[in-house]
């Protein structure tokens, strides 16, 4: 035993840096989410887990907080109506969602129903998204940002909810969209409320930097601003244009792209009004990032700023352009989805297996074959390198182990190794490494010939999930996310891991963590347990990752649990969402159920007509292949995994 406590966890995996007062670990071990924020009321997510089980959901399985999505609007509207009273800013600020964000219907209602009093609206980019938005917030008497391509019957749907107490804005992304609804407003006889987005020329930061700039994908350049002015004042619609918009990228990491972006956009706010339109909506878009490695750095998973920060920046822009030039005050709007939701899914989901390079020295091998002088030497010299290894001459052993292995393998390739000889060998090897390992752990000066020693001695956790599925941004792109074990925080983990998910893809592994110098390459874990869960936690997951997921190995959407606190500030699961099972996987893709019991008859039959399956063989083969037809896609580590 250790004197491992609570605190050195918290630090090893820098809770406090990321978990934006949501997540702590708390003192039995176990992880806790606080979903106000606050001390006041917890919910241990081991016990929840457990829970959960216990009534036959299985992980992996992502639990929705609807506390954290109701307190990041809280948060978010908090930090503006600061600022606008600090600032001296009447106009109101209202939170516009994104819902290509996350779609699920239950976030959206949730995030819907909290930004009520605010006023909060919707914001979509398709056809699909309009129709869901509209089905919404009818009868709400919501905003509606309409972005995206648009066709004519995208544009007449969107001017026709307005009839249902929407407020849809129309925001012209494309000159040629203007036409497009020229022709509706005439064929409807309803004015449209416009909106431009402006082409921004500046460089943004962060991976998405491509959405500025002259090649961007979406916005109007300043004469092609200038030429829809002209075209709505023809047509004696100039009072229809009512929202300028700009977007500067997702996950913006470093304040100075807003600070750039509000500069050159309250100069185009400036010229509208100039040419006498009157702008209501000042649409700052997205971006705003969220510190997913707490580094707060201008990394690409992390940010150099603070919400107050980029609130501050955002307001008292607008303040010096309307006090300057005698422009009244827009409604400033954000499309900050990412910011709203990111926090509040934990994907959790159950290690299955640990391979490990450790303990080489007890491997059971037999003995080189008699005779075999040229074998025994090698591996004598190999195992010798072991011997008396210290922090004067470890470097200079595995240079030489480093060297002796490259020439095993060309014998081998020679065929003058025999492969029960370099099987001996290896073990050496590795048990060479394992000490030149710890003596680099203890010394102060770190060899570079050994920085990636650590990555390639690390066990390898396999994880019940897909990654491509759950955390397709960390196969995509290697953005990071804080992942941890959920319980047994009073123990120290005494093992460096890489994870492997359950696809047959090689890229299916997370190699990259959180660390207070960026990144590290393996994650401090626990020793497995006979006969005992052990659970890990991947964090920050609500924005973007379920609907990027894709199905790789036919691996589909995880079971979902919507967790809330009650009155009494206990837990409640308020929806449980089945994930996917086989026979809906297998529809996707055109194996329809039908068709594949159909097709296996005529092969059982054939199979008992010719004596190559009993009676009793068929009735465990059809109760088997229909049972899994109706399973969960992942593991079934626990119980029956239904989810009723």
């Amino acid at each position: 035993m250790t004197d491992w406590t609570t605190s050195d966890s918290t630090d090893l995996y820098h809770i406090e840096n990321w978990g934006s007062q949501y997540f702590r670990i708390g003192p039995e071990g176990n992880v806790q989410v606080t979903p106000d924020g606050t001390e006041d009321e917890s919910i241990d997510l081991y016990e929840i887990v457990g829970q959960i089980q216990a009534r036959g959901v299985q992980a992996p399985m992502l639990l929705r907080f609807d506390g954290i999505l109701r307190n990041r609007v809280r948060r978010l509207h908090g930090v503006f109506n600061r600022a606008r009273r600090e600032y001296n800013y009447s106009a109101p600020y209202r939170a516009v969602y994104p819902i290509k964000v996350n779609q699920d219907r239950l976030v959206a209602e949730v995030l819907l129903e909290e930004g009520r009093e605010h006023g909060m609206g919707l914001e979509v980019g398709s056809k699909p998204e309009l129709i869901a938005g509209i089905a919404l917030q009818a009868g709400e008497g919501s905003l509606m940002v309409c972005n995206g391509y648009k066709d004519q019957e995208y544009i007449e749907m969107a001017m026709l909810s307005s009839q249902l107490g929407i407020t849809p804005i129309l925001v012209i992304e494309k000159f040629t969209e203007l036409h497009t609804i020229l022709d509706a407003y005439k064929k409807l006889g309803i004015r449209p409320a416009l909106g431009v987005r402006s082409k921004l020329t500046f460089k943004s930061s962060g991976r998405w930097q491509d959405s500025v700039g002259d090649r961007s994908k979406f916005g109007l350049t300043a004469a092609e601003i200038v030429r829809v002015v002209e075209t709505l004042r023809e047509h004696d619609l100039l009072d229809c244009l009512q929202l300028l918009h700009y977007h500067v990228g997702s996950q913006i990491t470093h304040i100075r792209s807003f600070k750039q972006a509000m500069n050159e956009s309250t100069n185009v706010l400036i010229g509208l009004h100039a040419m006498g339109v009157s702008i209501r909506f000042f649409d700052v878009g997205g971006g705003l990032g969220v510190d997913y490695d707490g580094s707060g750095s201008d990394g690409d998973s992390s940010r150099n700023y603070s919400l107050a920060e980029y609130a501050d920046d955002v307001v008292w822009a607008l303040v010096q352009a309307c006090e300057k030039n005698g422009i009244p005050q827009p409604t400033i709007l954000s499309e900050s989805g990412r910011a709203l939701s990111a926090h509040h899914s934990v994907l959790i989901a159950e290690v299955v297996g640990v391979t490990t390079l450790d303990g080489a020295e007890n491997w059971s091998l037999p003995d080189p074959a008699p005779g075999d002088e040229e074998s025994e030497e090698i591996i004598t010299n190999m195992a010798d390198l072991g011997e008396g290894i210290d922090l004067e001459n470890y470097l200079m052993r595995y240079h030489d182990a480093q060297e002796m292995r490259e020439r095993s393998v060309m014998l081998f390739q020679s065929g003058h190794l025999t492969l029960r000889a370099r099987a001996l060998l290896e073990k050496e090897y590795w048990t060479v490494l394992w000490k030149v390992l710890e003596l680099q752990r203890q010394d102060e000066d770190q060899h570079e010939d050994l920085t990636s020693l650590e990555a390639a001695l690390a066990d390898t956790y396999f994880v019940n999930f897909s990654l491509f599925q759950s955390l397709p941004d960390s196969w995509a792109i290697d953005h990071l996310f804080p992942i941890l074990p959920i319980h047994r925080h009073t123990e120290e983990p005494t093992r460096r891991a890489v994870l492997a998910d359950l696809t047959c893809d090689s890229d299916g592994k997370v190699v990259h963590f959180i660390d207070s110098r960026g990144h590290k390459n393996c994650l401090e874990l626990h020793e497995m347990r006979a006969d005992e869960p052990y659970y890990l936690g991947f964090f920050l997951v609500g924005a973007y990752q379920e609907i990027l997921g894709d199905m790789h190995n036919l691996f589909g959407d995880t079971n979902v649990v919507h967790v809330d606190l009650d009155s009494r500030g206990k837990p409640r699961l308020t929806h449980v969402v089945r994930g996917d099972r086989v026979k809906e996987v297998l529809s996707y893709v055109e194996y329809f159920e039908e068709d594949l019991l159909r097709r296996l008859r005529r092969h059982v039959e054939s199979a008992l007509d010719e004596g190559r399956m009993s009676f009793d063989d068929s009735a465990k083969f059809w109760a088997r292949y229909e049972r899994g037809l109706m399973g969960y896609t992942y593991l079934n580590r626990r119980g029956t995994g239904k989810a009723e």
